[in-house]
């Protein structure tokens, strides 16, 4: 099957939809909590770890900056205030399946394989550094940013690592474009699926091994936009967020993006891993029993840069800062509620207004009332998708998009 059939995103996410998982709603539970299992009390049932004294995170987590979920890390959308476009290194949130590993770049080799190549190969560090680089502002976000607002706004029920919205970051990536490397590597017209793995620990729940986490993209992906990063904002990557070497996969799940790439697969025929057989697909009562397609586009959202049941006094002014990104392009649109929903102001969008990042917007509120009063933002991005009021259902909390009802208490000056 030439790699060309797979270019409509519709054709993959149907042909991928045919992999059905075993034993789906069992292990999607054990994965959505990031390497650790929950009992049915809700209880944390063990880690899961090859290396039990390895950290879960290498660089500090001050708690001004982050909320820590056991083997992640969320970003405060209060401590992006006085950031720019960029989220600086320090600040990025992490997202680990089980713990960051210590890789040396002089020792590490990316080994490309499999039937979907003429010329199989390695490439050394170096070997990367003196290619032809570029350059790109990308967004990465967890799939599961927002699961916990399910559950507080929606009152469902869900699995999972309980983040909020600081589950993404944009930084300026630098690194080599994979079709560069796919073609030195003598890709073929018959190439189908392309699968990074990574060199962290297995993922260990339950007693089941699956392996290092590797997640299949189609080759027109692949060829299209994807980057193996070797920097982030101007600097070798840290430990965290995938040394020596990432792939950046623009618009996509965070998972897609695999740290600490080890080995590429580029296969002939479709290729699966737990990763988008069992996890990351949408289960519950408005999907099909085997689940729905494995996830790939990010959705649509918006967050304040306001810590959550915040504080303020009524008759002063405040400039209210958020920001908007959408999977599928860039943001056309943000609109503005200060009275939980009953009205709207278009908020005026500022700086760098780039696809597969994000969008930044300001409205200015004076607050007359005192209580407790809840913000909305609302996006529209440029294939006129805009933000529902309501996320439809799924067991493991993916891609939640409604609006945001920030809540805030207004007190007397």
């Amino acid at each position: 099957m030439p790699y060309e059939n797979l270019d409509d995103e519709a054709v993959y996410q149907r042909t991928r939809a045919g992999q059905l998982p075993r034993e789906a709603p069992d292990r999607l539970r054990l994965a959505a909590v990031g390497g650790r299992t929950l009992d049915d009390r809700g209880g944390d049932s063990g880690a899961s770890n090859d290396d039990p004294s390895a950290p879960g995170i290498v660089k500090p987590l001050p708690p001004e900056l982050f909320v820590e979920h056991e083997t992640n890390a969320e970003m405060r959308w209060d401590a992006m205030g006085d950031i720019g476009f960029h989220v600086p290194n320090d600040r990025f949130f992490v997202r680990n399946h089980t713990s960051t590993p210590i890789i040396d770049a002089a020792t590490w080799r990316l080994r490309l394989h499999g039937t979907g190549l003429s010329a199989p190969r390695s490439f050394g560090y170096q070997e990367l550094l003196a290619m032809p680089s570029v350059t790109r502002d990308v967004a990465i976000e967890c799939a599961g940013n927002g699961r916990s607002l399910f559950t507080t706004q929606q009152h469902q029920e869900v699995t999972g690592t309980p983040w909020r919205l600081g589950g993404i970051g944009v930084a300026r990536w630098r690194g080599v474009p994979l079709a560069t490397v796919l073609e030195r590597s003598g890709i073929t017209t018959d190439a189908v699926d392309v699968m990074a793995r990574g060199l962290d620990p297995a993922y260990v729940a339950d007693g089941v091994d699956y392996g290092r986490v590797r997640r299949p993209i189609p080759v027109t992906k692949a060829l299209r936009d994807v980057i193996l990063a070797y920097e982030m904002n101007g600097e070798p990557l840290p430990p965290d967020h995938g040394h020596p070497v990432r792939l950046i996969v623009p618009g996509w799940i965070g998972l897609a993006s695999v740290k600490w790439v080890g080995d590429i697969e580029v296969s002939a025929s479709p290729l699966s891993s737990p990763w988008n057989t069992e996890f990351y697909r949408m289960f519950g009562d408005a999907y099909p029993p085997q689940g729905g397609a494995p996830l790939t586009t990010q959705g649509l959202r918006s967050a304040f840069e306001l810590p959550w049941n915040a504080t303020l006094v009524a008759g002063r002014p405040y400039l209210l800062r958020g920001r908007s990104w959408s999977g599928n392009g860039r943001i056309a649109d943000v609109e503005v509620s200060l009275d939980d929903g009953a009205t709207w102001q278009r908020a005026p969008l500022r700086g760098p207004h780039v696809a597969s990042t994000w969008t930044r917007w300001q409205v200015t509120w004076k607050p007359a009332q005192t209580g407790r009063h809840f913000l909305l933002a609302r996006a529209t991005d440029e294939t006129g998708a805009v933000q529902p009021s309501h996320t439809t259902h799924n067991d493991f909390g993916y891609l939640f998009d409604a609006v945001v009802r920030h809540p805030v208490t207004v007190v007397s000056g």
